[in-house]
């Protein structure tokens, strides 16, 4: 069970949900599991280990079984469903609840919600919602770009240029997601989704010039509301003291609630278009991703490496 929830009323509304019966808005019930079950198990007579916490969605094998049993058994196992007293019984496939359902549902307080689609795909929808909403999640300071499709972090020490950069990839054509404020969540065990607070979202902060909105300046498609972080970039003021990456042959990692993100540190100093190295940066990444990579490539026409895979 998740430490966050995630109100019925947007369930209801990315899964295109209708109501049959709620005792009260649906704003105000709150979803925390991060899963959604078809009660097969529990209406077969079998109550042991059902988490109440889940939305319970019965299908037409479902209701076709409660169809075919006796009434008192039917009843016995619908009071028994809606006594755990989950956050919502669905029904998928355009089917409509039974006069039981409607009965103990008002009995026990149990929104019952209606839909048109198949039952795998209503799970679907449901449970890529929840995992979203649900995810654990971090804040970081620093911003967050969408460049050739690459969701890129920004990350250094305030007054390194990080707002600058971004805003010059913006006037480049490419989009902002977040600034000063990174929402990051974990959606799966390798994802993690970018975005940024409502309250800041779209603003950008450049010092001696203050905040915009770069939604209004530059266009609603300069901006989106969240993306997959695909890589790490950090940036550092130039140490002539140390030693920077010049080949790209090892790939650095930077861990982000547990998921590895590929990373690379970029040295700051005047002269240098932070902007135009990012999007080679991303072109790189992707390249990476799909199997190439540049210095092993040059390794091998220089015969200094055998067996490589470009």
């Amino acid at each position: 069970m998740s430490e966050f929830s995630v109100s019925l009323a947007k369930l209801a509304s990315e899964a295109n949900l209708t109501v049959a019966y709620t005792p009260c808005e649906l704003e105000k019930i709150k979803v925390t599991a991060t899963e959604a079950s078809r009660p097969g198990m529990l209406l077969a007579g079998y109550y042991e280990n059902f988490d109440c916490h889940r939305l319970q969605i019965i299908g037409l094998t479902e209701m076709s079984y409660l169809e075919e049993i006796s009434p008192s058994l039917r009843n016995t196992h619908l009071e028994k469903l809606f006594s755990f007293q989950p956050p919502a019984v669905i029904l998928s496939r355009g089917l409509q609840p039974l006069s039981e359902m409607m009965q103990f549902a008002k009995q026990y307080g149990v929104p019952v919600l209606l839909s048109t689609e198949m039952t795998s795909a209503l799970m679907g929808v449901l449970i890529t919602t929840l995992n979203t909403e649900l995810a654990p999640r971090i804040t970081r300071h620093g911003v967050l770009v969408e460049v050739y499709g690459e969701g890129i972090l920004i990350l250094g020490d305030s007054g390194v240029g990080k707002s600058e950069t971004a805003i010059e990839l913006v006037k480049r054509g490419h989009r902002l997601i977040a600034d000063d404020a990174v929402e990051l969540r974990k959606i799966s065990y390798r994802k993690i989704l970018g975005t940024a607070p409502a309250n800041i979202r779209h603003f950008i902060e450049l010092r001696g010039i203050g905040i915009i909105n770069v939604a209004r300046v530059f266009g609603i498609g300069s901006v989106r509301s969240s993306v997959e972080v695909e890589m790490v970039v950090q940036l550092e003021p130039w140490d002539r003291t140390k030693n920077y990456d010049r080949t790209g042959l090892e790939t650095d990692y930077y861990d982000i609630l547990g998921v590895k993100i590929p990373s690379i540190l970029i040295p700051v100093m005047p002269g240098r278009n932070l902007a135009v190295i990012l999007e080679t940066a991303a072109i790189n990444n992707r390249q990476k991703e799909m199997g190439y990579n540049a210095a092993k490539e040059l390794l091998a026409q220089l015969g200094l490496q055998d067996d490589i895979s470009l």
